[in-house]
């Protein structure tokens, strides 16, 4: 059974199944989920606890003997398998198959594992795990999300903020949901409950934001420069590959070019988009930058690029004479103006 995140409280508060999974890159909600199973897990009588890491000595005997075998108090025993590489491998994927398909009614079994990639998803013991556990997929907290998340985590230790106030905290923590629940249980130790100015949350919360690369494109293709240029910036503070942050980039703009040629040729949007696997909110951010990205804006940018990619490189670049991150920043800014 598939199972919202959000539902899981009043899930647990009716009753308890036998095998629950979480898979989830996004470290902070998975772990308060498998907190709240062993939380009612204990609740409900299963005081002892088997913890299993399938790392490379590990031996899948261990998982069939965990099922097999009672607690040492003759107490109900809950098991958790860890697989930190979401890959099990042939012997790990026919134990799972087995083991789900006889699951010890003395027994609760919590598995644990990365987001699944598409192929993975589609294997046959991870259909038979979903077809025989409450499974929680859990989705990250995108960027557009995030103002969201911050107003409720603060609504939880009662207190709230104005908007400027939550972007300025999600500014700060993006891409770090860990850190950014700790510094909201920071304002909760520095602040009493109620309405927090934005003196105080500016005086409290440290930038704790990591940024993703292939997250460039949102801000470039939504025109938001700020963003883009924290980013930038971010990026180069925790020492990304510039190289990689300039193909990033490049990627983009040669894909935007690609876009405006099909159309011009008469071509739909969503085909070409489609061929070009655009897809969530990358997809929904694509027309509105079309409109706005003229074409000989983007082939100015484009051969900016190459020039940046020649200072990268240490080859002199005759539009350029400073510094391949400040140029990068340029960049950028002309795409998300």
């Amino acid at each position: 059974m598939q199972l919202r995140l959000d539902a899981l409280d009043a899930h647990l508060a009716k009753s308890l199944a036998p095998l629950y999974v979480i898979t989830s890159d996004e470290h902070l909600l998975a772990l308060e989920a498998a907190d709240k199973i062993r939380k009612a897990a204990r609740a409900q009588g299963l005081s002892e606890r088997e913890v299993l890491v399938v790392e490379r000595s590990f031996k899948w005997g261990e998982l069939l003997a965990a099922n097999r075998s009672q607690s040492l108090f003759g107490d109900r025993k809950l098991i958790e398998l860890r697989i930190p590489t979401g890959k099990p491998g042939k012997d790990g994927g026919q134990a799972l198959q087995e083991y789900v398909s006889n699951l010890n009614p003395d027994n609760m079994t919590l598995i644990t594992l990365p987001k699944l990639d598409w192929a993975t998803q589609k294997s046959a013991w991870v259909t038979a795990l979903q077809q025989a556990s409450v499974y929680l997929d859990i989705p990250l907290v995108e960027r557009a999300q995030l103002p969201g998340w911050i107003g409720n985590r603060l609504a939880a230790q009662r207190q709230s903020a104005d908007r400027q106030s939550i972007d300025f905290i999600a500014d700060r923590v993006e891409g770090n949901l860990l850190a950014a629940h700790q510094e909201i249980q920071k304002l909760a130790l520095l602040y009493p409950e109620g309405k927090l100015s934005f003196e105080q949350v500016q005086d409290a919360v440290l930038n704790v934001a990591r940024y993703d690369v292939f997250k460039l494109n949102e801000a470039m293709l939504a025109g938001d420069a700020a963003r883009l240029a924290r980013m930038i910036e971010g990026l180069k503070g925790e020492g990304e590959a510039l190289p990689l942050v300039l193909w990033a980039m490049t990627e983009e703009i040669r894909t935007l070019l690609r876009l405006k040629a099909g159309v011009a040729q008469g071509k739909a949007l969503g085909a070409l988009m489609k061929e070009s696997r655009i897809w969530g909110p990358r997809e929904r951010m694509m027309e509105p930058a079309l409109r706005r990205l003229k074409q000989p804006l983007l082939e100015a940018a484009l051969q900016e690029a190459a020039q940046i990619d020649k200072m990268v490189k240490g080859l002199r670049a005759k539009a350029f004479a400073g510094d391949a991150w400040d140029a990068l920043l340029q960049l950028g800014l002309k795409v998300a103006r």
